[in-house]
């Protein structure tokens, strides 16, 4: 989906992009507020694949603001709008979690409907199109790329790629939503972050993707069987390619391609032999490249982050607790030595 900057004498925008250099795509940064309600209601209806969108003014004067901040595979995203809003819509080639902070917001009318909580995410009705109703809103939302989630959810259930249909009227249990809101706070000092390199960018939009199949009820692909398991030198080629690229933002597909593997083959490859996914695998050998560095390093020269960084790792907890369940060590205890 694109969301389209229009140019209209009340209605300011700004985007700025870089030269693609990373498998997400360059980063994606844009943002469109003003005061003309129909220039708003045509940005929404276009970016969300909507119909009969309607804004009522309230009391106050109109304003609204719409910000991107991502890449091609996950988008951070807000949303403000002083008036009442309603409509359909049926977001395409998407996922969307939103979470809304302040206002009224209710989705799927007439049917299976949701009443957004101030603070508590919730999935978009997800395989249709759906009616919806806010009013004075502010909004938190994240958009993730359907081929992106469906592969990393195939991954994780060993299965080829499906489509997705989430329970959007289950709400996630307490312990579910705090480790939601940990990788979001983590995902958005990524994102969001001015060093952020393609590599952490990559991992953060994992880490996103993870946080999300791990929180909300679905649906999805089922594990089946290989007639014909992968040969030895399939795998060869695999376990090449991700030690001579590791440094890189290395996608499941990017891995397979290479080795001339499905991605069920190779996922049943690394399986069958590790019990292990390929990103688990891939996460493990830029560990062991962080202890390289951290081994050669000056402590008065270099940090611990800095390394981390270098490779991807961006949230410092989740990387030191994966350190030391890997070497038996905290990397400052390397560092150190």
């Amino acid at each position: 989906m694109t969301i389209q900057l229009m140019s209209t004498p009340d209605l300011q925008d700004h985007q700025d992009t870089q030269p693609r250099t990373t498998a997400a795509g360059p980063p994606i940064n844009s943002e469109v507020h003003g005061r003309d309600i129909d220039g708003a209601i045509h940005l929404y209806s276009d970016g969300y694949n909507g119909t009969g969108m309607h804004a009522t003014k309230s009391d106050d004067p109109f304003a609204f603001r719409y910000t991107i901040r991502g890449d091609e595979q996950l988008t951070l995203r807000t949303s403000r709008f002083a008036a009442s809003i309603l409509g359909t819509v049926d977001p395409e080639g998407e996922y969307v979690v939103s979470w809304i902070s302040a206002g009224e917001g209710v989705m799927d009318v007439g049917g299976e409907e949701k009443r957004l909580t101030i603070g508590q995410p919730a999935m978009f009705p997800t395989g249709k199109r759906f009616a919806f109703r806010f009013r004075d809103y502010a909004q938190n939302l994240i958009h993730f790329d359907s081929a992106f989630l469906e592969r990393v959810a195939a991954e994780r259930a060993g299965a080829a790629p499906t489509k997705l249909h989430f329970l959007h009227t289950e709400v996630p249990g307490r312990e579910a939503l705090i480790r939601w809101q940990e990788a979001v706070a983590s995902v958005a000092g990524t994102i969001l972050g001015s060093e952020a390199t393609p590599l952490m960018r990559s991992e953060a939009n994992l880490l996103a993707a993870n946080a999300l199949l791990d929180t909300f009820a679905y649906e999805g692909p089922e594990a089946t069987s290989l007639t014909i398991p992968p040969s030895s030198g399939r795998l060869a080629a695999a376990l090449e390619f991700v030690h001579s690229h590791a440094e890189m933002p290395l996608t499941t597909t990017d891995i397979a391609q290479a080795a001339g593997l499905s991605l069920r083959g190779l996922q049943h490859a690394f399986s069958r032999q590790f019990e292990m996914t390929p990103t688990e695998y891939l996460r493990g050998v830029r560990l062991d490249r962080v202890r390289v560095d951290l081994l050669a390093a000056t402590p008065s020269r270099e940090t611990v982050a800095s390394i981390a960084h270098r490779w991807g790792f961006s949230h410092s907890g989740r990387f030191s607790s994966a350190y030391a369940k890997r070497f038996g060590e905290y990397p400052t205890e390397t560092l150190r030595r």
